[in-house]
């Protein structure tokens, strides 16, 4: 009992609520931890940090179509987009019809083009061929970046890699 009170007491000190005596006890089993990161060990603020651009088209256009998708998005990529549009002075494209799916992604028309930005399965749901980008994708995923596929026309343009950043203090 000594010892029990003794590690939960330390573990409050350092900010780690341990929830009962027997969660303590078996600890030293433990050889993974796993952690919900956001705003825990990074700053909730997600950024674009990747942009993949296919052969035929420019960052700059796949950061304008992504944005005009995103605008109307509550979602933080969304935010994270719009932001890097703004960051590389890239005016977002005009979209109508806008459709947000829930869990997926987001839809609209630009420039009479059928847009999309959003994840595997709003590609795949939406009969979006993605085997020339899934390596670049699941790459993205493997680094801890978030893969947004941008498609025009029912075909991928592109990718945008958002993250967000570990805080300086989550080592500690």
């Amino acid at each position: 009992p000594v010892a029990i009170m003794a590690g939960t007491g330390k573990g409050a000190e350092n900010g780690i609520l341990i929830k009962s005596a027997t969660a303590l006890e078996t600890a030293h089993k433990l050889n993974v931890v796993v952690m919900d990161k956001t705003g825990t060990l990074t700053t909730g603020k997600p950024s674009v940090t990747r942009l993949i651009a296919g052969t035929k088209v420019s960052e700059a256009h796949i950061l304008a179509v992504a944005a005009a998708l995103e605008l109307k998005s509550e979602h933080p990529l969304a935010e994270a987009v719009v932001n890097s549009a703004k960051d590389n002075n890239v005016t977002p494209l005009n979209a109508v019809n806008f459709e947000g799916v829930f869990g997926k992604g987001v839809k609209a028309d630009i420039e009479g083009k059928k847009c999309l930005a959003g994840n595997l399965a709003l590609m795949q749901d939406n009969s979006i061929e993605v085997n020339e980008w899934k390596n670049k994708s699941d790459n993205l995923a493997d680094s801890g970046v978030t893969p947004l596929y941008i498609a025009e026309n029912g075909k991928v343009i592109g990718l945008i890699g958002v993250e967000d950043t570990v805080k300086p203090t989550a080592t500690a």
